[in-house]
């Protein structure tokens, strides 16, 4: 671990603190049986959300090394729906939009299981993915036919494969830009990977929504930082990018989607020109915008944790959906753990069998909701609400309700 003093996008120093969550676990640090045994060897960190007034970026004051988070990941996207068909429609569109064929090459970093990249496969473009978690990569490789260099993406690897002639037309980078500790190294990346008319679609969580919503459950180790357009348009700025357009989307409680390109052949958008001069006008790089975050996460820690209890004075079962990261981050800081939840369910098989870290609560399949029939599930994957709720039709129509947390406690 290493905590920073200067801004990992513009390089100053002068951070103001936003949020403490104290010292928590590594959110997808899930246990074992076996390492149940032992919670003494379970290890902490702080959990610390910081401002930069000089660029807008929020960002977290730790640094936990990449090969600790990242080299064996128990995430896989294609066990959500909602991602699959999102990364669908947007290798749909710019197979279309940017002439994408044969010749063409469309990348991904952070390419995870091949979720998106078999999209463009499908339709006959070539693809490569970077993922560094190699037995993530793996399941792309071997699964969905997705040519997948297991390694950490940076402006080395970017360049080298412009020297191998492997330049790309279209660059993915799916919530992954948030956990990048070397921002600057990625972004450079970019501006050597692509061709001179190539475009770079970054999605990540917007830090508008973020505030007004109080998503604080995804500050977790793995996202050290959090974005608004303004920061993304300073950053590309500094390797000779312009955001050539963005989109607002409702994805994951609120994300941008910016299209990056060389700056010697785009200009911004009018979108982008609007969002920037909005950003200004509620305060983007404002200290006071920020400043009542804090409280709100206080006032929900507290509204949720009278309802929980006011559940279990009544003799009331809870379990959880969601063994996800700002599910852990939610549950330590909240101090929510096996006194209230008798169980948490969770899709992903890899995860089930394992225990959530901190609090310990074993993860079972989401049949078991429907078995168990516990009278209330707290929704810790609330951004994915609508898949979930129609998934477990079977358990709401017995009687089952979900409890939604953000933005505010919600019985659904």
């Amino acid at each position: 671990m290493s905590a920073i003093t200067a801004c990992r996008a513009c390089g100053k120093e002068g951070f103001l603190p936003v949020l403490d969550l104290g010292k928590t676990p590594l959110a997808n640090a899930l246990l074992t049986k076996e390492e149940l045994a032992t919670p003494e060897k379970e290890e902490t960190f702080p959990l610390d959300l910081v401002f930069c007034p000089h660029c807008s970026l929020l960002q977290i004051t730790e640094t936990v090394p990449p090969e600790t988070l990242f080299r064996n990941y128990l995430y896989f996207s294609s066990f959500s729906d909602t991602m699959v068909k999102h990364a669908e429609a947007i290798a749909d569109r710019l197979v279309q939009s940017e002439k994408l064929g044969p010749g063409s090459l469309a990348c991904e970093i952070a390419s995870n299981d091949g979720y998106l990249l078999q999209h463009y496969k499908k339709r006959g473009v070539p693809v490569l993915g970077i993922e560094p978690a190699e037995n993530v990569a793996k399941v792309a490789i071997e699964e969905r036919g997705v040519d997948t260099l297991a390694e950490f993406f940076g402006k080395e690897v970017g360049e080298r494969l412009a020297r191998e002639g492997k330049k790309a037309d279209v660059i993915h980078a799916n919530n992954v830009l948030a956990h990048v500790a070397d921002l600057n190294g990625v972004i450079a990346g970019f501006a050597a990977w692509l061709k001179d008319t190539g475009v770079a679609v970054i999605e990540a969580p917007y830090a508008k929504p973020f505030i007004d919503h109080v998503e604080f459950d995804t500050i977790y180790h793995e996202h050290l930082c959090y974005f608004s357009l303004t920061a993304i348009d300073r950053l590309a700025a500094r390797h000779g990018l312009v955001v050539r357009d963005v989109e607002e989307l409702p994805i994951h409680g609120g994300s941008l989607r910016y299209f990056l390109a060389k700056a010697s052949h785009f200009q911004r958008g009018p979108r982008v020109v609007a969002m920037l001069e909005a950003e200004a006008q509620w305060g983007v790089l404002d200290i006071a915008f920020y400043k009542s975050f804090a409280d709100r996460v206080e006032a929900l820690k507290k509204s949720l944790s009278a309802k929980l209890a006011e559940l279990k004075a009544q003799g009331k079962t809870i379990a959880a959906y969601g063994a996800a990261a700002k599910g852990s981050t939610l549950v330590n800081y909240f101090g929510i753990g096996t006194s209230v939840l008798d169980f948490v369910v969770d899709r992903s098989t890899y995860k089930q069998g394992r225990y959530l870290p901190g609090v310990h609560v074993p993860i079972l399949a989401p049949e078991e909701l429907a078995q168990r029939k516990p009278d209330y599930c707290l929704l810790l994957t609330w951004n994915f609400k609508d898949e979930i709720l129609a998934q477990q039709k079977a358990y709401r129509d017995a009687g089952g309700k979900f409890i939604v947390p953000i933005p505010e406690v919600q019985i659904v």
